[in-house]
């Protein structure tokens, strides 16, 4: 974490222009932290099998965290969400305008593709990592999670619907970082398919997670603005706090299981992170 850490900040955008504060806006939100869940599946997966290929597998890493930067920020826009708080800061629409956080959003999305590119990997690596990350995080992934999330409010969704959502905006982002780590290694087709569908559960977990959280937590202990979905179609809006509670015991007790039969070298290395997250709405 402390490595990685170090290679954003030598990898931050530099001050080629003149604009008064265009690229301190673009770097802000890097630099305001988060959990820095995606990267660390994505390099948890890498240590396990190849520890030679970490330095190279900063830039992807990167590129994730750029990516789900960029979706954060438009997420809080007034045409969105209209949030005042992330990561324990003021949103980047409030502390400068709406068009600079437009486009720094815009630019770090395409700042992420560009940090594959200039990785230290095999072409055909990169290629695959390209496509992994546009499918996950563009029209068949989070943006039409996100798509789907605006048009729907205030007009309700069955669970499967929900679901479907929610996999799309939340979970195939962090199937993808999952993924990503079993390609640059070099995994077998079945394992990085394995490996992706069990992130699509633990996103799912993560945003009935989220959605306790924002109905249990204060905007000051969660960092980011919270009681701010009632108009959303979120499980607890959907299920109410109990069930949504039972939902996420009852994925974490599966993603328990299916974590076991991950080969010893992997389950070490993610076992800290996973662990953490699987019980992260009794915290």
């Amino acid at each position: 974490m402390i490595e990685f850490e170090k290679f954003l900040q030598n990898n931050l955008i530099k001050n080629p222009s003149f604009h008064p504060y265009f690229e301190k806006a673009t770097n802000e939100m890097l630099l305001a932290g988060g959990k820095r869940f995606r990267p660390m599946l994505l390099l948890k997966v890498v240590e396990a099998y190849n520890p030679l290929l970490i330095e190279g597998a900063y830039y992807p890493a990167l590129a994730l965290e750029c990516l789900h930067t960029y979706s954060l920020i438009h997420d809080d826009l007034p045409a969105m969400d209209d949030a005042n708080l992330r990561r324990g800061h003021p949103t980047l629409h409030k502390t400068y305008d709406e068009v600079t956080a437009i486009l720094v959003g815009d630019g770090l999305n395409t700042y992420a593709f560009e940090l594959i590119t200039v990785s230290p990997l095999h072409n055909d690596i990169k290629v695959a990592l390209t496509k992994e990350l546009a499918q996950n995080g563009g029209l068949n992934g989070m943006v039409l999670g996100q798509a789907i999330d605006c048009y729907f409010e205030n007009k309700p969704l069955n669970l499967d619907e929900v679901k479907f959502l929610h996999i799309h905006k939340t979970a195939k982002l962090i199937a993808a970082s999952l993924k990503m780590g079993a390609i640059i290694v070099n995994l077998d087709k079945n394992l990085q398919e394995k490996l992706y569908n069990f992130g699509i559960d633990l996103g799912l977990l993560f945003q009935i997670q989220d959605d306790i959280l924002d109905e249990t937590k204060s905007s000051e202990e969660a960092g980011k603005d919270t009681h701010n979905d009632g108009d959303k179609n979120s499980f607890v809006n959907l299920l109410g706090l109990q069930k949504s509670i039972e939902e996420a015991d009852k994925l974490a007790n599966k993603l328990e299981k299916e974590f076991e039969s991950f080969d010893e070298k992997l389950r070490q290395n993610l076992k800290p992170l996973i662990t953490k997250y699987l019980k992260r709405h009794k915290q």
